[in-house]
C-alpha cells in the first residue's frame, strides 16, 4: 500500500474502531445444519456464527501418537488462558478451526438454562471441550459419548449449549447442562437430523420431547429425567410428557424468543418457503405453536445457499432491517447494542438477526462422504460478520494456515490482519449501506463463485494424489488452502481502498472517476421535514442553486 494512502485511512480506521467497540454485545451465536441428502452435492454441513466481542483465535492442532501419562492444557480459541491439565489420549486426531482429520466438526450456541445449575468451577469450558473432542473423536456418536464421559471426569464450567456435530455421514443437536456447584458431569439429549432434513439453533434449547427407544436417532443421559425429578422440575404424576427445555430452559419468553427463534424461523422461510411458516411464535404472541426441530427444504441446498442463509437480516419480511427510520437514510442493517432500549418508561427491542456485526468469525463446515477424509472436509471460514466478508476454504488435512488469519489482536488495527481487514470493510458499510454494500455484495460474488468453481478440479486432483501420496495431497491441498486465503484477504484489503476512494465525503464516484452528489431518500427526507416542522422550509419566491 502506498504510504500517502494509508495516511489518508488512518482517520476512518480509528473511526471504524470505535464503532467496533460501541457494538459489543453478550455471547450469542447461530448455528445451521445440514443432513447429507438435503444438499445438492452430498455434504453434510454446520455452520456457526460466533457472535462474540472478542478476536477468537484460528487454531490447527496436530495430532499424533503419545505416551502414557501426558497431559495436555486445557484451553479453546477464545484466548490463551489455560485452565488446567487433562491427561491427553495416547492418540489425537489433528484439527483445523473446528473440523478434525476425519471430517468431524462442531459448532455451538449458547441457551443459559437454569442458572443455579452453573458451575463455574467445572475445569472444561465450551471451547475447550470441544477442541478435546475435536482432538480425540472419529464420529460424531464417537464425539457425543466423549462430551459426556469429559464433562463426568473434569466437570463443565460454562453455561447450558447446544451442540452440532458432524460427521461425513451424519449430523446430530447434543442440548447440555451442568448438574449444579460441586457435581461433575452433565444431563442432555442428543438428536440425529434426518438425512433430507436441515436444523438451526440460536441460543434457544430446541428439543422437548423425545422418545426413550430409539437409540439410532435419540441419545440422552440416563438421569437426564430423574435428576428433573430430584430437584422438582418435572413432576411425572402430572401426566405430561417429559421435554427436555421445559424443566431445563423454562424461561423461554417473549423477548428470549424475539431475539432467538426469530433466526431459527428465518433459516426456516428461507429454505423452505413453500411451508409459509408462522412467524407468531417468535413474535411471541398466546397460544403460538413452535417451529419443528427438523423441516426439509424446498430443494437441496448447495454451499453458498447456506452461506448465503448466515448472512440475513429479515430481508424481503415485515421485520426487515434494511427499512424503516431504524434504518437510516441508507438502510442499514446495523444496530447499536443492547438490543433491548427503553423510550418514556416503555421497553423495545431491536430485531437479532442471524448476520450479525460482533461476530468474531462465521464458518461453514463441508463433510464428505465420497471423497478421502483428507479432500472431503474443509471449513469455509471469514473472520467477523458474514454479511459483508468473504468465506475461504481451509482443508482438514492442511498443515499451515494462512498468516493474515492468525496475525493481529483485538486491541489494536492492523493492515496484516485478516480480521481487521475485514472489520474496516464492513465497518465502512454500515453507515452508507445502500451505497456501499452493493460493491461488497459483488466482490463476495466474485470472489466465492470463482472459488467454488474451482473446487472440484483441485479435489478431483487431490483425491487422486491421497490415494498415492497422502503427504503430497496434504502439501497440495495446503498450498491451495494458504493462497486462496491469501488472495482473499488481498482482495478485501483492495476493496477497503476502493470503498473509500468510490465513496468519499458522501459522493460517489462514476465510471470515469467524476464525483456524483447522491442525496437522500425521499422517504426519509419526509421523516426529516416531519420531524423538524419549518426547519428546513425555503420560501417559494426564493431559488436555490449550489452553494
Amino acid at each position: 500500500m502506498r504510504g500517502g494512502f494509508m495516511a489518508g485511512l488512518r482517520k476512518v480506521v480509528m473511526w471504524a474502531v470505535v464503532a467496533m467497540t460501541a457494538a459489543g454485545g453478550a455471547s450469542a451465536c447461530t448455528n445451521i445444519v445440514v443432513g447429507r441428502k438435503a444438499s445438492r452435492d452430498g455434504s453434510v454441513m454446520v455452520t456457526y456464527s460466533s457472535d462474540i466481542t472478542i478476536m477468537p483465535r484460528l487454531l490447527r492442532i496436530p495430532g499424533g501418537e503419545h505416551k502414557e501419562g501426558e497431559t495436555v492444557e486445557v484451553k479453546g480459541w477464545e484466548s490463551d488462558e489455560v485452565r488446567g491439565r487433562v491427561p491427553q489420549a495416547s492418540r489425537t486426531h489433528s484439527v483445523v478451526g473446528l473440523i478434525n482429520e476425519h471430517q468431524v466438526s462442531m459448532g455451538e450456541t449458547t441457551t443459559g438454562g437454569r442458572r443455579e445449575l452453573r458451575d463455574r468451577k467445572g475445569l472444561l469450558d465450551y471451547d475447550a471441550l470441544m477442541m478435546l473432542v475435536l482432538q480425540r473423536a472419529k464420529s460424531a456418536r464417537e464425539a457425543i459419548a466423549l462430551v459426556d464421559s469429559l464433562c463426568r471426569e473434569h466437570g463443565y464450567g460454562s453455561g447450558a449449549e447446544t451442540f452440532s456435530i458432524a460427521d461425513k455421514d451424519e449430523a446430530w443437536i447434543m442440548e447440555l447442562i451442568n448438574k449444579g456447584p460441586g457435581q461433575k458431569g452433565i444431563v442432555w439429549v442428543a438428536a440425529r437430523v434426518p438425512d433430507d432434513c436441515i436444523t438451526a439453533h440460536a441460543n434457544m434449547s430446541r428439543i422437548t420431547t423425545f422418545p426413550l427407544d430409539d437409540p439410532e436417532n435419540w441419545l440422552y443421559a440416563p438421569d437426564v429425567i430423574s435428576f428433573a425429578v430430584e430437584k422438582g422440575y418435572y413432576d411425572p404424576s402430572l401426566g405430561r410428557p417429559f421435554s427436555y427445555r421445559d424443566a431445563y430452559h423454562p424461561d423461554h419468553g417473549p423477548s428470549a424468543r424475539r431475539a432467538c427463534a426469530g433466526r431459527v424461523w428465518s433459516v426456516y422461510r428461507r429454505a423452505a418457503p413453500s411451508a409459509n411458516f408462522s412467524d407468531a411464535w417468535f413474535r411471541g404472541e398466546e397460544g403460538a405453536e413452535d417451529y419443528p426441530l427438523f423441516i426439509k427444504p424446498d430443494e437441496p441446498l448447495a454451499v453458498r445457499d447456506v452461506m448465503n442463509l448466515m448472512r440475513d437480516h429479515y430481508e424481503g419480511t415485515p421485520y426487515d432491517m434494511t427499512k424503516g427510520i431504524d434504518a437510516g437514510a441508507f438502510g442499514s442493517p446495523f444496530r447499536l447494542r443492547p438490543l433491548v432500549f427503553h423510550v418514556d418508561g416503555e421497553e423495545y427491542m431491536w430485531e437479532r438477526p442471524i448476520s450479525s456485526p460482533h461476530a468474531g468469525f462465521t464458518v461453514v463446515h463441508q463433510s464428505r462422504a465420497s471423497l478421502p477424509d483428507a479432500v472431503g472436509g474443509v471449513t469455509w471460514f471469514t473472520p467477523d460478520d458474514a454479511s459483508t466478508s468473504c468465506f475461504t476454504p481451509l482443508y482438514c488435512s492442511i498443515d499451515a494456515l494462512p498468516a493474515p488469519y492468525v496475525a493481529g489482536e483485538y486491541g489494536k488495527f492492523s493492515w496484516d490482519s485478516a480480521f481487521w481487514i475485514m472489520n474496516l470493510v464492513s465497518n465502512l458499510a454500515y453507515d452508507r449501506w445502500s451505497h456501499v454494500f452493493p460493491d461488497v455484495q459483488a466482490a463476495q460474488a466474485r470472489r466465492e463463485e470463482a472459488i467454488l468453481k474451482m473446487q472440484p478440479v483441485v479435489e478431483e486432483s487431490a483425491a487422486k494424489l491421497a490415494a498415492t501420496d497422502p503427504a503430497l495431497a496434504r502439501s497440495f491441498l495446503t498450498s491451495f488452502s494458504v493462497s486462496t486465503a491469501e488472495g482473499v484477504f488481498r482482495d478485501w484489503r483492495g476493496l477497503a481502498e476502493t470503498i473509500l476512494t468510490r465513496h468519499l465525503d458522501g459522493y460517489v464516484k462514476d465510471s470515469d472517476g467524476e464525483a456524483q452528489e447522491t442525496g437522500y431518500p425521499e422517504k426519509w427526507l419526509r421523516e426529516v421535514v416531519k420531524s423538524r416542522p419549518g426547519q428546513f422550509t425555503v420560501p417559494a419566491r426564493i431559488g436555490l442553486t449550489d452553494y
